[in-house]
């Protein structure tokens, strides 16, 4: 058998992955680690190390500053919004500083993400930025997520363990969750364009070589105690209260302390009359469910949404409705024939034509608008009201 190699150069090709995406997804997806060499060959940071220390100063932005003393090996946590004079104060090196959700606040970051569309976008949580001064790091970890990690700006030293059942022990000593043991069976340095995918589970070190950015997409997934917990709860608030254990079946017991075999029956009865295995109302919850996973903000209502006219006229003027970049929309079939949209938490009936365009589109213009129906422009109206998209105008700065 051939080794499948771990290890590839994409810059003769035409994917970035250095390969067509049904074998990366085949082969190496959730399963091992691959270095792809230019995945993007030549690329320039559209963002400088600058402009993410300026953005980590506002309120409402996720920031960290992770500082290591080499001296005592100890780590150091800070978590944002900082003061502008926090910056010029910090040594040359062994220090990092990272800002979720990038791809909300940048537009190129953003656009970043049409790379990744062999990939269900509902899977993409979001593209974390961090900058490292020389030697900077967040020590050897381990992340419960998919992650590619592009490299920006600069060099940047990985540490993997591809090795099997490595030791997944945590320090005791940080506030960080750090390995306690740390084995590296590859060292790789990146430059700008090369992109390392890690899958779950895979301990990794990063190191700064020099100062330097990497982008993070991660695809962060819900754990089996989240879904559970959140699918039981919308189940228990959807309840009649008249849905109750009852045994009207019920016979003089032997033992009227026993829990017998018959009334572990009636529960599970009782329990189905939740009917928890209804495709449509587990479909419904997910939807949901995905579309507020993990956001840290939600598009706010509009004060005053335009009428279909009004709309319909700015629109005709070259005008246009931009998604909200904290907007999280999916969509599905339903089992019953009708599709659904997911935007935030909500749903919308609609013909799955509409569902697809309307969860696929950054940017509504008039001629996307004219290819919806009557029910999709109804609900693209929904949507404008609450917060989902805005209305640019043409002769807007």
């Amino acid at each position: 058998m051939i080794p499948i190699e771990i290890e590839i150069d994409a810059a003769a090709g035409p994917f970035p992955l250095g390969m067509p995406p049904e074998r990366f997804l085949r082969e190496y997806w959730q399963k091992r680690p691959l270095l792809i060499r230019n995945a993007f060959p030549g690329y320039a940071s559209p963002l400088a190390p600058e402009d993410l220390a300026g953005l980590a100063c506002e309120e409402g932005v996720l920031a960290r500053l992770i500082q290591h003393d080499r001296a005592r090996d100890g780590w150091s946590v800070r978590h944002g919004p900082f003061a502008e004079d926090d910056f010029p104060g910090l040594p040359d090196h062994d220090w990092t500083l990272l800002v979720q959700d990038m791809d909300k606040w940048d537009a190129d970051l953003r656009a970043l993400l049409d790379h990744f569309a062999f990939l269900p976008r509902w899977r993409i949580d979001d593209i974390m930025v961090s900058f490292a001064a020389t030697g900077g790091s967040v020590g050897a970890h381990v992340d419960q997520y998919d992650v590619f990690l592009l490299q920006a700006q600069g060099h940047r030293r990985w540490l993997i363990d591809a090795g099997p059942n490595p030791p997944l022990d945590f320090r005791p000593d940080v506030e960080l969750k750090l390995l306690q043991r740390f084995t590296p069976t590859h060292d790789w340095v990146l430059a700008p364009g090369d992109m390392l995918y890690l899958p779950p589970g895979v301990p990794h070190h990063g190191i700064a070589e020099d100062p330097c950015l990497t982008f993070s997409v991660g695809m962060r997934a819900p754990g089996a105690g989240e879904l559970l917990a959140d699918y039981a709860d919308s189940l228990a608030a959807e309840a009649p209260d008249a849905l109750r254990y009852a045994d009207p079946d019920i016979t003089p017991v032997a033992d009227p302390n026993e829990i017998d075999a018959a009334a572990l029956g009636r529960v599970e009865a009782a329990l189905r009359q939740l009917r928890m295995d209804d495709p449509d109302r587990l479909g419904d919850w997910f939807g949901g469910f995905i579309t507020t996973y993990r956001s840290a903000v939600l598009p706010a209502p509009a004060e005053a949404a335009p009428p279909a006219e009004a709309l319909e006229a700015a629109l005709a003027a070259g005008g246009c409705l931009l998604r909200h970049p904290w907007s999280r929309m999916a969509w599905r079939q339903g089992a019953d024939g009708h599709a659904r949209l997911y935007a935030g938490g909500g749903r919308h009936l609609l013909d799955a034509g509409d569902a697809r365009r309307l969860a696929a589109a950054e940017r509504i213009d008039a001629e996307t608008y004219a290819g919806l129906s009557a029910s999709g422009r109804a609900v693209l109206l929904a949507l404008v009201g609450a917060g989902h998209y805005q209305l640019e105008r043409e002769d807007a700065e």
